[in-house]
Order: C-alpha cells, then sequence, then structure tokens
C-alpha cells in the first residue's frame, strides 16, 4: 500500500469551479444534501473527501480549512473518522442495497463522537438500486440536525428525480492533461515522460491516470488492446469473433488489475476508493477472467458474474472509440491531439484506407452499443455483432 503524504488544503486537482464550491460550503452554510456529479474517475470522490475534511477539519477559526495536518484530517485521510460514514458498492452485482441505507440511516441519526457534523459520503451513488434510493430519499427529506449527506455519481439520470430535486447539485468536467500530468508527479508516480503518455490515455480523468500508474502491467495490456483493435480491421468474419472474445478475457483482466490497485489505494489519493464506516474497505468479488475453448476462438468464461462480463465489454467499447477517435485525428491532420501516441504509426498507415464518414458511422454505433450494454443486453452477443459491423479498410480514392 503507498504511503500517504499530509496535504496542506484540498487534494482536488483540475476542477476549480466544483472546489470553490466545496470551499463555500466549508465556509458555510452547508447544505444537507450535495450531490457531486460527473464522469467517472475525474475527482468526486477526492472532493468528497476534502469537504469532509473541511468541514471535520479542527483548525483554528480563519485558518485554511481543510489543513491537512489536525487530527480531525488526518483521521478523515485515514478513513477512520468516527463522524464519516462511507458506502460504495459491493458484491458481484456492484449494487448499493436498502439494507446498506438502512444502516447509514441508524447511523446518522446518533450524536455527533466529536462534537461537530456527521458526513455520509455516498460513492457511485447511481448505483443505488430504486429500494435504496426510496430509503436515501426519506434521510434526505428529514435529515437529523448536524448531518451533510454528499452522494457521487457518475450517471445522475439514474437517480430518482425526488432524490436529485432534494441535493445541491456541483458538476465536475474533465480535467487537463497537464493538470493530470503534475499530479502524477507530485504522487511521485511516474517520471515526465510517463506521467505525459498516462495523462494522455485517461483521457481527462486523474483517477484512471492514477490507477494505470499504480498497476502498469494494465497501461501496457491497455496499449496491446488498442493495437489488437487495429489489427482486426482486416480480419475475416471468423478471425475476428475469435478475436474480439479473447479481447474481452483481455479487457477484463485490465479491469480486475485496476480496480484491485483503487482499492487498495490510501483513501486520500485520487482514484483511491473505500467504502462502508470507518476503516471497512469494500469487499469486491475477484473477478473471474478463466476462458473456455470452442470452435470460434476462447471467450470470457461463462462463470463469470453478468454484471462483470458487461462492464468488461463496456471498457473494452470506451477503448475501441478511442482508438477511432485518434484514428479520426489523424485524418484530419491534428496529430498533435493524438491520446496515445504508441499506436501513431499504424494509424498513420490505416488512416488513409477508411473515409472519416465510414468512422463517424461506427463511433454511432459504438455509442449506441454502450447504451444497450446499460440495458442488460449480452455483452457477447454485443461484442460479436459490433466486431461484425466494423470497417474493413480499403483504399479511399
Amino acid at each position: 500500500m503507498a504511503t500517504r503524504t499530509v496535504t496542506t488544503g484540498p487534494e482536488t486537482r483540475g476542477q476549480p469551479s466544483a472546489l470553490a464550491a466545496v470551499q463555500r460550503f466549508i465556509a458555510g452554510p452547508v447544505p444537507h444534501a450535495i450531490l457531486l456529479a460527473g464522469p467517472a474517475a475525474v475527482g468526486k470522490t477526492t472532493l468528497a473527501r476534502d469537504l469532509a475534511r473541511g468541514l471535520l477539519c479542527r483548525a483554528p477559526e480563519g485558518d485554511v480549512r481543510p489543513c491537512g495536518e489536525c487530527r480531525g484530517c488526518r483521521q478523515v485521510g485515514s478513513g477512520n473518522h468516527p463522524d464519516l460514514h462511507q458506502l460504495a458498492p459491493e458484491g458481484p452485482g456492484g449494487q448499493i442495497g436498502i439494507g446498506r441505507v438502512r444502516e447509514l440511516a441508524i447511523e446518522m441519526a446518533l450524536m455527533p463522537v466529536e462534537g461537530g457534523v456527521r458526513v455520509a459520503l455516498i460513492e457511485a451513488a447511481h448505483r443505488l438500486n430504486e429500494d435504496a434510493q426510496n430509503a436515501m430519499l426519506k434521510l434526505l427529506e428529514e435529515p437529523p440536525p448536524g448531518v451533510v449527506i454528499v452522494l457521487c455519481a457518475d450517471e445522475e439520470e439514474r437517480l430518482l428525480d425526488t432524490v436529485r430535486s432534494r441535493c445541491v447539485r456541483v458538476r465536475l468536467g474533465l480535467v487537463q492533461t497537464r493538470d493530470v500530468e503534475r499530479l502524477l508527479g507530485d504522487l511521485g508516480l511516474g517520471d515526465p515522460p510517463t506521467a505525459a503518455r498516462l495523462a494522455r490515455i485517461a483521457g481527462g480523468r486523474p483517477g484512471l491516470a492514477v490507477a494505470y500508474a499504480r498497476a502498469p502491467e494494465a497501461a501496457l495490456a491497455r496499449a496491446e488492446i488498442a493495437r489488437r483493435v487495429l489489427d482486426l480491421l482486416p480480419m475475416g468474419r471468423s478471425a475476428r469473433l475469435a478475436a474480439v472474445r479473447d479481447l474481452s478475457s483481455q479487457a477484463a483482466a485490465v479491469l480486475e488489475a485496476l480496480e484491485r490497485v483503487a482499492t487498495d489505494a490510501p483513501p486520500s489519493d485520487p482514484g483511491g476508493r473505500t467504502a462502508g464506516g470507518p476503516a471497512r474497505r469494500r469487499a469486491r468479488a475477484p473477478m473471474s477472467v478463466a476462458t473456455t475453448e470452442d470452435d470460434d476462438g476462447p471467450a470470457v468464461s461463462s462463470r463469470s458474474p453478468a454484471s462483470e462480463r458487461r462492464r468488461a465489454a463496456a471498457w473494452l467499447v470506451e477503448v475501441w472509440r478511442d482508438v477511432l477517435r485518434d484514428l479520426a485525428l489523424v485524418q484530419a491532420g491534428t496529430l498533435t491531439l493524438v491520446r496515445d501516441t504508441g499506436l501513431l504509426d499504424d494509424l498513420v498507415a490505416i488512416a488513409p484506407q477508411l473515409s472519416p464518414e465510414t468512422i463517424g458511422a461506427f463511433v454511432v454505433e459504438i455509442d449506441a452499443a454502450l447504451e444497450r450494454l446499460d440495458a442488460s443486453v449480452s455483452p457477447e452477443l454485443l461484442l460479436d455483432a459490433l466486431v461484425l459491423a466494423a470497417p474493413r479498410p480499403g483504399v479511399v480514392a
């Protein structure tokens, strides 16, 4: 496990507007319910923890909060503050159930241990199931005195309108590449070239860049998967089907590595995750990436939970979209904006063989595929259909 360094002031990077809003909350008055919304891995949990540190900070009135040095800040940073209560998805389905929310409501009804406020931090609140959201709604409607509830959501549209309407919303966006580079450097997670490469492939998501830095084998595997996505374009139907099933197994292994380092990271790290009450880590079922052989080649084991297979498929499709984005940039002549520079020679070679219209049409299909995955469609069938619909190179006049 990485060693935590004491940081004075907030740890959030690259989110000036959101951070300014949180600093106003710390100065008071603070809303009883706050929704931090934005893409995955852009720093919502880190910002929520900055808010918790600021509210639970014991620095003298008028000093910068969070100070990062007092007992309260250190306890929040280690995940052991008695007045900070955290929930996150757990188990094979990656859900937050009604039982967890009811436990939280009981905990929040108690008096603060340190005499200040109680803070509830709900990570990935979009994973609250419907029953859990209804139970959360009761807590939002009648919060106990001195309670602040912070929900972090990648996909806020999955939350009930009644839940969202009772929260003050703060939006986070993608982070500038330079900010992500500086973050990796400050955390000692790579030399400048490595930090620059990881910041680019993370696409504005500092949590993802940190995870890749902590799991270099995952970064290498991601580069290999991106290269193989290009390699499958000239293949025939049966070869494509075999290749995409093998890629799905590789994607599952990469996700497992990324989630392992995210779960093991200190709570204060950007991208580090905790769940449950103080000092309680998220229980995650290990992801199976065992394969079985059939006439079409290897595939992700059917014994893997469906939710894990969908997430692996979604990750693979997102990498696929990133490759197509870079290919479109090469076609447009904007090579300096290409994220995966390790693929540049391959992209330059194949770009003349596909029209921009063809690439654009397939990106639309990829976006539609991601939406269908959310609707619980079979990830294996979706990947098969997608790989068969992928354009085949041919010299464009």
